[in-house]
């Protein structure tokens, strides 16, 4: 079956299951459905909550989950963190190298890592991607059934891949971007979205999940919009779209996108819902290295330039609200990851080795 025919199954199996299923883990109508709040802008700043979330060892992401709890990728520790909104750890479990989270709306955690295995008698470290199933353990992060995804066997001789972003949609199908050297296979080149679907969504009878291409019509070397140029990150929105927001590190004058997947009668494909030089987010060179964005209720976006060592603010239309990376005599080192829940933002402060907090000064 090509790629459209399994693709078109998935949104047919998704609307049905929509409106019928009752076996879900997460209930849908937390989902947003687009009547969000008023952007703030003009004097309104954010205000640095105290204390600082440290004892972490150059963490690569900060994720809010479904629950919700606090994930952190504390990469250089090789472990994942679980914290309640206070900041109390209630979990943790090693895994090596974490450099990316998501969570599905069967609260699965979706982690992209690395692992150590034997080729030819020599052990060698792989990009990888692992699901960990929290609702079978109650939650108990430390014991949670783990599943690795990738890589699979036939990707072993692709050694210089890595696993840098992923994002899950409201019927569990997510996506993971992967970036390599290899780029001139028309294919299947190195930087690429891959696709994962619930087997159900297929007609299969299983609750697995089940690698199902890579997304097309994305140049994987491209200088300008819909690229897979090495991204650093991928955002969905809380919404019943498939949207997303795409960060990229590669030689690409756009390094933040916005995603949107169109339908027409001819073809289905993502397209830039900005076109180039028209709003502050689509200013070519506008970021640096961009290694992590977050989306809140209102639509507004939010982007960790690292190579900047800045977070950035933008509304749903693409103006550019704020932006800061120093406050007091404090500063953004290298900010990799970022989060929003309930009017605070969670950056994860990379370089400096911590996690931060902000709230909006009308708020406080």
């Amino acid at each position: 079956m090509n790629f459209q025919k399994k693709y078109k199954l998935i949104l047919l199996y998704a609307l049905i299951s929509f409106f019928t299923s009752c076996a879900e883990k997460f209930d849908l109508t937390d989902i947003d459905t687009g009547n969000g709040n008023i952007n703030i802008g003009g004097d309104t700043v954010y205000v640095q909550i105290k204390p600082v979330w440290d004892g972490f060892n150059r963490p690569q992401d900060v994720m809010v989950g479904r629950e919700p709890f606090i994930y952190v990728a504390d990469t250089d520790n090789d472990r994942i963190v679980m914290m309640n909104l206070n900041g109390d750890i209630l979990g943790a479990r090693s895994i090596k190298h974490p450099v990316a989270l998501a969570q599905d709306y069967r609260l699965n955690l979706i982690v992209c890592a690395q692992f150590d295995t034997l080729v030819g008698g020599q052990s060698q470290t792989f990009s990888a991607v692992y699901k960990f199933d929290l609702v079978a353990s109650s939650h108990q992060l430390n014991t949670a059934p783990v599943k690795k995804l990738l890589p699979r066997t036939a990707d072993l001789n692709r050694p210089l891949v890595e696993y840098t972003g992923t994002c899950a949609f409201y019927n569990n199908v997510f996506y993971i971007a992967r970036k390599g050297p290899n780029n001139t296979s028309f294919v299947d080149p190195d930087n690429s979205i891959l696709i994962f679907s619930p087997k159900k969504l297929l007609g299969i009878p299983s609750n697995e999940d089940t690698l199902i291409g890579r997304v097309p019509n994305i140049d994987p070397l491209g200088q300008g919009v819909v690229s897979a140029y090495n991204i650093s990150s991928l955002t969905s929105f809380n919404d019943q779209t498939i949207d997303m927001i795409v960060t990229l590190t590669g030689e690409n004058s756009f390094k933040s996108q916005w995603f949107e997947y169109v339908i027409t009668p001819v073809d289905q494909r993502y397209l830039s819902n900005f076109s180039p030089n028209s709003v502050s987010f689509m200013i070519p060179n506008k970021f640096q290295r961009p290694e992590g964005s977050a989306v809140d209720r209102s639509l507004n976006i939010f982007i960790a330039d690292a190579g900047r060592d800045s977070i950035y603010k933008f509304n749903s239309f693409g103006d550019e609200l704020q932006s800061f990376g120093t406050f007091g005599s404090d500063s953004f080192n290298e900010p990799h990851g970022v989060a929003f829940f309930d009017k605070t933002l969670y950056v994860a402060d990379t370089g400096n080795n911590r996690i931060l907090r902000f709230i909006l000064s009308t708020e406080q």
